[in-house]
């Protein structure tokens, strides 16, 4: 299967979790540069649970639109745990969502102190403790990088989505 399909067909299995309960979605994404968000629109079904998108590529969005610590960010040239738990807490506080998804990573091609294929994924829900995953899908080509992290970023979306 294409990671387009999987990515619609993620989609909708996204809908499905959500219907029950009216779970409504703020998602922050850098690398796949709102890959999720379209994806998320382009379903009837399922497109009035997004509330909100924050595009934050470079830096100084992460810093100027989620408030983030700018030497933390640039440390780790805003790819690390801590940032896509501040990008997911800060899209949650920013929102009127009750789940926050933030997908950040270097997707290539390589820098010199890149680790391209390097993504980190987390959760923030309202009353939770926020959720992190980290995935090393390794240098494959920036597409490929990219459509990767939003299936990871959807998986982890739809198993909280229905174990809530």
């Amino acid at each position: 299967m294409s990671e387009r399909r999987e990515i619609a067909d993620l989609v909708t299995a996204l809908g499905e979790a959500l219907e029950t309960d009216g779970t409504s979605l703020a998602i922050a994404e850098s690398c796949t540069g709102g890959l999720i968000c379209n994806a998320i629109v382009s379903d009837p079904e399922v497109s009035g649970a997004l509330e909100r998108g924050f595009i934050v590529y470079s830096l100084d969005s992460k810093c100027e639109m989620l408030d983030l610590d700018r030497v933390e960010v640039e440390a780790c040239e805003g790819v690390s745990r801590e940032v896509a738990l501040g990008m997911a807490t800060a899209a949650l506080q920013r929102s009127h969502a009750e789940l926050a998804l933030s997908v950040t990573g270097f997707a290539g091609p390589q820098q010199a102190d890149e680790d391209v294929g390097l993504v980190h994924i987390a959760i923030a829900r309202r009353g939770a403790e926020p959720l992190h995953e980290v995935h090393h899908f390794g240098d494959c080509g920036r597409e490929a990088v990219c459509q990767l992290a939003a299936i990871a970023g959807l998986k982890m979306l739809i198993s909280v989505a229905k174990n809530r």
